[in-house]
């Protein structure tokens, strides 16, 4: 945004002129806070002591990355910075890397928990992206993960209800079959029991067969699983639109 704003302020101007709207009135930025980011990236001297921190690790991580042939994840590489006398947290090597786009060699065969059908058809986006509801029984977002134990993976499905970041439903399962995701939406039916056409949506991803497909007795609470940012309204238990 900061770069967007140098090559436009020449033509709308940061200040109220005649005629015309301040560029920083229009986007959600106000002029003090251009100012003073554009004053960091001329001097890198006024930066927050974190940032300043950040830009002297990035190079060191991305070192020993690249010296140990890009397999390193975030546990080696913040114990090989330990070894070379760098006093940081794990956590901070995490975020870097993540912002950096480094990743290392995960042994065994990667899990991918959702598998989208794009030629399955799929329900309008009810939610845009957000997911704020002002209100119980509003939005309910759902997904599901997996966790690695002893004895293999364990999958996990959970349903939230937005308004208060609260798990109403979840299962566990040692399989990604379509009842125990099914399971966690009946489960937050039966706790919460929303009124009947009192406009709850329900937003999720899109899985492939068999993950979209609902048993019958399902279908009448909820239609359908939308997309990736995508979303439903609730079926006959709570109202359609």
């Amino acid at each position: 945004m900061i770069g967007f704003i140098d090559d436009h302020r020449g033509v709308y101007g940061l200040e109220p002129q005649s005629g015309s709207r301040p560029i920083c009135k229009v986007l959600p930025i106000a002029a003090s806070t251009y100012r003073a980011q554009a004053a960091r990236r001329r001097d890198p001297a006024q930066l927050p002591a974190r940032a300043r921190r950040d830009a002297a690790l990035m190079p060191e991580i991305e070192r020993v990355f690249e010296e140990n042939f890009r397999v390193y994840g975030v546990r080696k590489v913040w114990r090989q910075l330990k070894r070379e006398g760098q006093d940081l947290a794990r956590c901070t090597v995490a975020r870097l890397m993540r912002g950096m786009g480094l990743q290392g060699v995960i042994r065994g065969k990667p899990v991918r928990t959702t598998i989208s059908d794009k030629t399955a058809p799929c329900p309008l986006d009810h939610v845009n992206r957000q997911f704020k509801a002002p209100r119980p029984n509003v939005l309910w977002v759902s997904d599901f993960t997996y966790v690695a134990t002893w004895s293999g993976l364990a999958y996990v499905a959970f349903v939230i209800d937005a308004y208060a970041r609260w798990i109403v439903g979840w299962r566990v399962s040692r399989t990604t079959h379509t009842g125990f995701v099914l399971d966690a939406l009946e489960q937050a039916l039966h706790e919460r029991r929303p009124l009947h056409r009192d406009g709850l949506v329900h937003h999720s991803e899109a899985l492939s067969e068999p993950a979209d497909s609902m048993r019958e007795e399902s279908a009448l609470a909820f239609r359908s699983v939308g997309g990736p940012g995508r979303s439903l309204v609730a079926g006959s238990h709570c109202g359609t639109d």
